[in-house]
């Protein structure tokens, strides 16, 4: 079992490291060797299809791409390696031996847009989003959605840190840091961040400021580089992107490989909302909204936009 990152690495304490807890967990589990190698800055596809090829090639089953940037990568390399099973994180690739694992981030996004609404006092809340990207605008749509449904009164902030993954929109805390100040100044009091290692800037600038931020993938109250700010880490979208990288792993050890689009949403609990922080509970009427959101995203009756 081998998984191959994306930009910002192992360490995010979000979005790659949600991987690795994942791979621990079949390593500890099936007794599989396992590998994770980091990205290098500035890279090819040709860079990363050469990884995904020598990883196939020294026998690793399955072989895991780490975010939507595998995908032109994992294309080639899946045909060249049919007994091989690969798993590509957050994008749909075709393949008879392809297994595509893509959440439902707008609904865990929604819920974090209804606890930012019951838990603003200002009335404008934010948005940070890492890269402009169609995977990043399901968090903006989905929390813009769960913030007008809770409270149609409430100011959504939105912003892209850049439009490339090359620019470092997914790996500069600073320049988190510096687009939380800015929605600060402008009253915002819940920031809600999906921006990978960048989110520690956000989550930095709201612990300053005393205001809230929410955390993306990862339980981020829970992570320990973040300890420092975990009291104003109100919430966090969680996305499975652990359970996932099992799931994958179990199949193939099971011999019955998963292959095509795997959706893990709300209703199987690939997605969600955590409720680590015990102030979660206390502001009036968060835990039961969220609740509520939850069982009608479930049930069908909201239906939760993705762009």
């Amino acid at each position: 079992l081998a998984i191959a990152y994306d930009i910002g690495g192992k360490g995010d304490q979000s979005f790659n490291d949600a991987a690795y807890a994942g791979l621990q967990k079949a390593e500890k589990e099936f007794g599989y060797k396992t590998a994770d190698i980091e990205p290098t800055e500035g890279e090819t596809d040709a860079d990363k299809e050469q990884r995904l090829a020598s990883l196939a090639k020294q026998g690793y089953n399955p072989v895991i791409g780490v975010g939507f940037a595998y995908g032109p990568a994992m294309k080639a390399v899946a045909e060249k390696y049919p007994d091989t099973t690969f798993g590509i994180v957050d994008s749909v690739v075709e393949g008879k031996n392809v297994a595509s694992l893509v959440f439902a981030e707008n609904e865990a996004s929604y819920l974090a847009g209804v606890a930012a609404a019951k838990a603003t006092k200002t009335n404008t809340v934010g948005f940070v989003g890492g890269v402009d990207v169609p995977l990043i605008h399901k968090f903006q749509a989905g929390f813009e959605q769960g913030v007008t449904d809770t409270n149609p009164k409430v100011k959504v902030l939105s912003q892209y840190l850049t439009q490339t993954a090359e620019e470092g929109g997914f790996s500069s805390p600073d320049k988190g840091k510096a687009a939380a100040e800015g929605q600060i100044e402008k009253n915002a009091d819940v920031i809600y961040q999906a921006a990978g290692l960048s989110g520690q800037g956000v989550i930095e600038a709201a612990a300053k400021a005393k205001v809230w931020a929410i955390g993306v993938d990862s339980d981020q109250y829970d992570q320990a580089a973040l300890a420092s700010y975990k009291g104003y880490i109100l919430t966090s979208a969680l996305k499975d992107v652990g359970g996932a990288v099992y799931a994958l792993a179990k199949s193939v050890e099971d011999g019955k490989p998963l292959t095509g689009t795997q959706t893990f949403d709300l209703k199987v609990n690939g997605v969600g909302l955590s409720e680590s922080n015990p102030e979660f509970a206390k502001i009036p009427g968060l835990s039961e909204a969220v609740a509520k959101a939850k069982e009608g995203i479930i049930d069908g009756s909201i239906k939760v936009k993705t762009e």
